[in-house]
């Protein structure tokens, strides 16, 4: 197991139990001293110092040039803008559409704790003008630009299914990513139900998505989509359930890779850790959407920490019968921990070591090489 952090993330589910009200649980995390009251931009300049002509400050207190995320990417329009965000809480729902290219966000006192953007919009919620928002609108952050990158910021949602015992589409994603050459450094990402939405902005477009030391929990399918998408040095946790008497309590990814993509997810020297009983998750299932029904997931992990929270025995499981897990691209390679011990073999498809050497970043992503990328 590669080493890693100690300190576990403070997640979305240590907010709620840490607060004494659920408008509480993200909005009063305190941010830490080195944030500084004086400096709210970090090393990052400020409106009376830019980095660049292109440089926008984010400041929830007024100490930039806007004070909603909103604002600013509206401001920033065509391609090559940066936004820095300064430490606070961002409720609200933002949107890049595919005009606003090669943007770059930045958490500016480099802790992703301090800087969160958070709504609470869910698949099943009313919209004002009627019908509800579905899994697609439920999204906090959508980004549908190339060339996007983000580092040091929390990314969430927190709607809770117990605060709405009559909606039955309970989907709330964090944030949805279609764009190609998407970038993630040192980002969180919290949610329940489909946390991160790792996709594409067409079914026929191979969109390429990178995250690297990277943290993300939830409990349904909370990693899904159709992208080609690399986690390196990322932290998965799934979440405890009071609603579920029995196992599974859910899946940690839900891949819908196109029949024509080579290549879907890519794990690697990754962890997967739970706050639930021990067996009580998947891996994996396939997701086949129906509005793509030749479409074949592809997941592979490998190099990773699989802990007692993953089902050993059976770790994936099928979305629909009509598409058995086993028909479609799973597998699995060196990986170690109480979740990856293969004590039936059929049950965990496992790479060769000739396969291995395809299964790689440099392979999935081409000649884009984020993790070369300086900020």
């Amino acid at each position: 197991m590669p080493s890693h952090d100690t300190r576990l993330p403070l997640s979305r589910r240590g907010f709620l139990l840490a607060s004494t009200g659920a408008a509480a649980a993200l909005a009063l995390a305190p941010a830490p001293a080195h944030a500084g009251a004086r400096r709210p931009f970090g090393r990052f300049g400020s409106p009376a110092a830019r980095l660049t002509p292109q440089t926008l400050y984010i400041d929830p207190k007024g100490r930039g040039d806007h004070t909603t995320v909103k604002d600013a990417v509206t401001a920033a329009t065509g391609s090559g803008w940066t936004l820095v965000l300064a430490p606070g809480t961002y409720r609200e729902t933002v949107a890049v559409d595919v005009t606003r290219t090669e943007a770059t966000w930045i958490g500016a006192s480099e802790d992703p704790r301090d800087v969160v953007i958070v709504y609470d919009n869910a698949a099943g919620t009313p919209k004002p003008g009627g019908g509800t928002y579905g899994t697609t609108g439920s999204a906090t952050t959508t980004v549908q630009a190339d060339g996007f990158t983000a580092r040091w910021i929390t990314f969430a949602n927190d709607w809770l299914r117990a605060d709405h015992p009559g909606v039955t589409g309970t989907q709330a994603v964090a944030i949805k990513v279609q764009g190609d050459r998407s970038a993630f450094h040192h980002c969180r990402f919290l949610g329940h139900q489909d946390t991160l939405y790792a996709d594409s902005i067409a079914l026929t477009s191979f969109a390429r998505q990178y995250f690297a030391h990277c943290y993300a929990e939830g409990d349904v399918d909370f990693v899904f989509g159709r992208a080609t998408a690399v986690y390196e040095h990322c932290h998965f946790r799934t979440l405890n359930r009071t609603d579920l008497a029995a196992a599974p309590y859910g899946f940690v990814f839900a891949p819908s890779t196109a029949g024509a993509n080579p290549r879907g997810y890519l794990v690697t020297r990754s962890r997967v850790s739970s706050e639930a009983p021990d067996a009580f998750y998947k891996l994996a299932r396939p997701w086949v959407p129906s509005s793509d029904t030749t479409a074949r997931p592809s997941l592979v992990v490998r190099d990773t920490w699989l802990g007692p929270g993953v089902d050993a025995a059976a770790p994936y499981t099928n979305m629909s019968d009509a598409f058995p897990w086993q028909n479609q691209r799973f597998a699995e390679y060196r990986d170690t921990g109480p979740g990856a011990r293969i004590t039936v073999p059929e049950n965990r498809p496992q790479l060769t070591a000739e396969q291995a050497e395809s299964a790689t970043r440099e392979a999935y992503l081409g000649d884009w090489k984020p993790w070369r990328e300086e900020c």
